[in-house]
């Protein structure tokens, strides 16, 4: 949905035509974060009771190591150290101050059938707490910071509550975003009057998105075009013409 919002070309390019495939590059941030996730994942499913906390994030870091996308071995070799960093302040926080919570999901995989469409949401984890509550948390390895604000307005974490509620009805649901890169976290929670209004919204824009004539889309120069793997196809449709100075 985010995709089709910021572009409805690159909507086309990414899930409908699969030319699209030929021209995606691998991007460095991608495969670091993509490794961050799998580390978390795997500490997360797995029983480490008495397991020392570095020294088995470290060794789930090097098994999970992505290297695609990086232009030099010295830009890799700096994502790794990074890495490293990150995870060593994330061994002394879960030492030091453990989360109230317990994970009840990891990579969860959550989705509701409307009439025209199916929504779909990959949550990192969900945390139950001992009052019965549940906390989505979501990693972001490329943010140093992060608001309530924010938490509260992301498209993604909206869709992830309105979805962990048709599971749990009944339980009291936030979200939670971590900007690995700090540490820093901001929560927020929609009512349920906000829940409803997000899936009336997502219910029209999921009809837009299933009735959408894709190929007959003409493609506009946008800001985002200058970092947009689908560049070239777009340049080689008659009617497109880049703006001065993009």
């Amino acid at each position: 949905m985010s995709t089709y919002l910021a572009c409805p070309v690159r909507y086309r390019w990414t899930y409908v035509d699969g030319r699209g495939r030929l021209y995606l590059r691998a991007k460095r941030h991608f495969s670091f974060g993509t490794t961050l996730h799998r580390v978390l994942e795997k500490f997360y499913s797995e029983d480490q009771t008495g397991a020392p906390v570095r020294e088995t994030l470290m060794a789930a870091f090097d098994e999970s190591w992505v290297d695609a996308g990086f232009s030099t071995p010295e830009e890799m070799s700096e994502a790794y150290g990074e890495g490293r960093e990150i995870l060593e302040r994330m061994s002394e926080e879960i030492e030091q101050k453990p989360r109230p919570g317990k994970p009840l999901y990891i990579e969860k995989r959550l989705k509701f059938e409307y009439p025209d469409f199916t929504l779909i949401g990959q949550l990192d984890r969900v945390d139950e707490h001992p009052d019965g509550s549940l906390e989505i948390i979501d990693y972001k390895s490329g943010r140093s910071s992060i608001s309530s604000e924010e938490v509260g307005d992301d498209l993604a974490m909206g869709v992830y509550q309105l979805l962990l509620s048709k599971l749990h009805p009944d339980r009291p649901i936030r979200a939670t975003i971590i900007a690995l890169r700090t540490g820093e976290e901001a929560t927020a929670s929609l009512s349920a009057e906000q829940l409803a209004e997000l899936e009336a919204d997502i219910q029209l824009l999921g009809g837009e998105i299933v009735t959408q004539e894709f190929f007959e889309l003409e493609p506009r120069p946008k800001a985002l075009c200058a970092s947009c793997d689908f560049l070239r196809l777009c340049q080689k449709h008659p009617d497109f013409r880049e703006e001065p100075g993009s």
